[in-house]
């Protein structure tokens, strides 16, 4: 008894492990660098997608794996919870990954305009707030030790990621050219537009919404087949 618990928490823990070691490579600059140019930018891309993909599987199987330790009992509006949140997951990630952004580090610099900043109006930081708003949802759904350390640790890793990223984003641009181009921009979902500094100029491009509708519905359709639950109340 005691070996089969131990054994189910040493595979959670190193997944946790693996999946964590593998996302330190882009914390550090030099040694991305060297392996963008064996790779090449698109290689880099490929593997490290692949790889976190892989790994993020390995993780959420652990963790489904290691003993179940209820924190709190389930109940029908954390699902719904869960349902409410995701689509606004899946249109911040989707907005922001690849965008004019320079300020995200899913974003990028060109074709950048600081008087319609398009999703950086909306927030500079749309994948960090589609993780934690992901990380949280799924917290509240899953009232067990393993899930809670899976799920808490990713929404801390969301948390202390506003500070990191804004943190280097504005030491590389200096001061004066930070606040040029965050005038119409704000870290908190929206804070731009009510403070009324950003008005959208135009509609979001209509096929980055298509697309996220269509991955929540393959999300909808895939959860029970990966994961082994259905996610619908």
């Amino acid at each position: 008894m005691t070996h089969g618990l131990l054994q189910g928490w040493g595979e959670l823990a190193a997944a946790f492990g693996a999946f964590f070691l593998s996302h330190a490579l882009p914390a550090r600059p030099a040694l991305k660098a060297r392996v963008v140019a064996v790779l090449g930018r698109a290689g880099y891309g490929v593997a490290f997608s692949t790889l976190s993909t892989v790994l993020l599987y390995w993780l959420i199987v652990a963790t489904g794996r290691a003993p179940y330790l209820e924190l709190w009992a389930p109940a029908p509006w954390q699902r719904w919870l869960v349902n409410l949140v995701m689509p606004l997951v899946l249109f911040l990630g989707c907005y922001g990954v690849g965008a004019a952004n320079p300020f995200a580090f899913e974003g990028r610099a060109a074709g950048f305009d600081p008087l319609r900043p398009g999703i950086a109006g909306v927030t500079r930081q749309p994948l960090l707030w589609a993780l934690l708003l992901w990380s949280l949802a799924h917290l509240a759904a899953n009232g067990d030790v393993a899930h809670g350390l899976m799920f808490g640790a990713f929404a801390l890793l969301a948390a202390a990621g506003f500070a990191l990223v804004e943190r280097r984003r504005r030491r590389a641009m200096g001061a004066a050219e930070w606040a040029r181009l965050t005038a119409r921009t704000g870290l908190l979902p929206l804070a731009a537009l009510l403070r009324g500094r950003w008005r959208p100029s135009a509609p979001p491009p209509a096929g980055r919404a298509v697309l996220a509708l269509a991955i929540w519905g393959a999300f909808i359709w895939l959860h029970p087949i990966i994961i082994g639950l259905s996610p619908l109340p």
